[in-house]
């Protein structure tokens, strides 16, 4: 039987859910073409433009998520311009998850790109591929399972986020509310039991899609031949 404390949760993971689905989705369509312009291109400017997408790694997740909302928010530059206000709003967490989950997806999938054999690329080249056919047919067959690891990893960093989150959407039952604000919110209420089922279970999923990305991870190093170094 499932206990009632999951149950009263369920609201709260299923957000959690959704919001990990979106945001693993923008991280691979903004992440992939921008790892493969890191890892295959040089340009004035190259350096600056990837520490920039690897600031989020060393900025604590509440400053983030304080830009953010200065971003976001009712007097911020968005709803000045467009009259959008998505502090404390569904797509808010969105734009927040991606900006924190990009920078371990976009490693990860720049070293994919970096361990494929040159080769290959050439080969295909040469053959008369053009550079839209050549990503398609060559890289992506080799590099399919450690971009979906990167995916899998923003998937996982997203349900686990906690600061970010919470700056720019606080805690509003059934539209910011995410699992692990709702933990916060029980043991803020010093109810221990139902805060012990909350992080058991958040505790097993990150569990289950770590290993799962392992396994890709396993797959990818194993099926893709590298680049000579």
């Amino acid at each position: 039987m499932i206990p009632d404390a999951l149950i009263q949760a369920w609201p709260a993971f299923r957000l959690s859910l959704e919001l990990a689905t979106a945001a693993s989705g923008f991280v691979v369509l903004l992440g992939v073409p921008l790892a493969w312009l890191l890892a295959t291109r040089r340009f004035p400017g190259r350096r600056a433009l990837e520490a920039a997408c690897l600031l989020p790694l060393a900025l604590p997740p509440t400053v983030l998520g304080y830009y953010l909302l200065l971003l976001l928010g009712s007097s911020g530059p968005l709803a000045r311009a467009t009259g959008l206000q998505w502090a404390f709003s569904f797509p808010g967490l969105v734009v927040g998850a991606v900006l924190f989950s990009l920078p371990l997806s976009l490693s990860t999938f720049r070293e994919v790109f970096l361990r494929l054999d040159p080769d290959l690329l050439d080969t295909a080249r040469t053959l008369g591929a053009r550079p839209l056919a050549r990503f398609r047919r060559v890289v992506l067959p080799l590099a399919w399972p450690g971009l979906l690891s990167g995916a899998v990893l923003a998937f996982a960093h997203t349900l686990g986020e906690f600061g970010v989150v919470l700056m720019i959407g606080g805690s509003i039952p059934g539209r910011t509310q995410v699992a692990s604000i709702y933990l916060y919110d029980l043991v803020q209420a010093l109810d221990f039991g139902a805060a012990g089922v909350v992080a058991g279970t958040l505790l097993a999923v990150a569990f289950v899609t770590v290993f799962a990305m392992r396994i890709l991870e396993e797959r990818w190093r194993s099926a893709s031949p590298s680049r000579t170094r």
